[in-house]
């Protein structure tokens, strides 16, 4: 393995690659009903172009695909050159023809389309770096939706005693991994319409969804959200 590859893929990463490289179609289970919410929750249509940031080995490309039809277009956009190679993989294994994958970080990914949905799928280098974001923002349409899912520290019950075990994990990340909060989706106001908010796994991971905002309103703080807003927060514990 290249000095190159290692530095672009973090070790849970290295990890993953010997898991599943066998398994061009391999995803985890207790994931697929969060992915699928994701995508519902972006309202795509037949026709729709979509892009998946950090999308990894293209876990979320068959939910994508069948949201957008063969009319529409998925665009990976990927660090990492294994999980790329094994997006591709997965892609020439269901014979897509309408997804490709940028094998390159959000911020250097050279686009040249106007997308209608924005996913962020367990990419907290994107969604929680303002850098990251400000290359694909531009890209978007003015109504696109965008759904961002990864880990969080838990504030209340028995997902804070859980918290040092998040910490620990980000390490097995890159350096400039942004560090686990509690609100780890706040950099996507500046530019997004927080839309809902929900918890799974005593509060260690969530799901947040919303759509671009010419003039973004403020989102609730963590307290306001728990106490009772019109925003809809779910904690799960499964």
């Amino acid at each position: 393995m290249s000095q190159r590859t290692q530095q672009k893929t973090p070790l849970y990463g290295r990890l993953l690659v010997r898991l599943a490289k066998p398994f061009p179609n391999f995803d985890f289970y207790f994931i697929k009903p969060i992915r699928r919410r994701a995508i519902e929750s972006m309202l795509l249509t037949i026709g729709c172009k979509v892009l998946d940031v950090g999308c990894g080995p293209g876990g979320s490309f068959p939910f994508l695909v069948d949201a957008v039809g063969p009319a529409g277009k998925v665009v990976g956009i990927e660090i990492s050159p294994l999980h790329a190679e094994m997006a591709n993989d997965r892609i020439r294994a269901n014979d897509w023809t309408n997804v490709e994958v940028v094998n390159e970080s959000a911020k250097d990914a050279e686009l040249n389309d106007r997308f209608d949905g924005l996913l962020m799928f367990a990419a907290p280098d994107v969604y929680g770096s303002p850098a990251e974001l400000a290359n694909l923002i531009p890209h978007l349409t003015d109504d696109a939706r965008f759904a961002a899912f990864g880990a969080k520290l838990a504030s209340v019950g028995f997902g804070r005693m859980l918290n040092p075990i998040i910490k620990t994990l980000y390490k097995l990340s890159f350096d400039t991994t942004p560090a686990p909060s509690i609100e780890p989706w706040q950099p996507l106001t500046a530019d997004f319409e927080i839309l809902e908010i929900h918890e799974y796994f005593f509060g260690l991971m969530f799901l947040v969804t919303g759509k671009r905002s010419i003039w973004p309103t403020p989102v609730p703080s963590h307290d306001a959200a728990t106490s009772g807003t019109s925003m809809s927060r779910s904690i799960r514990s499964d």
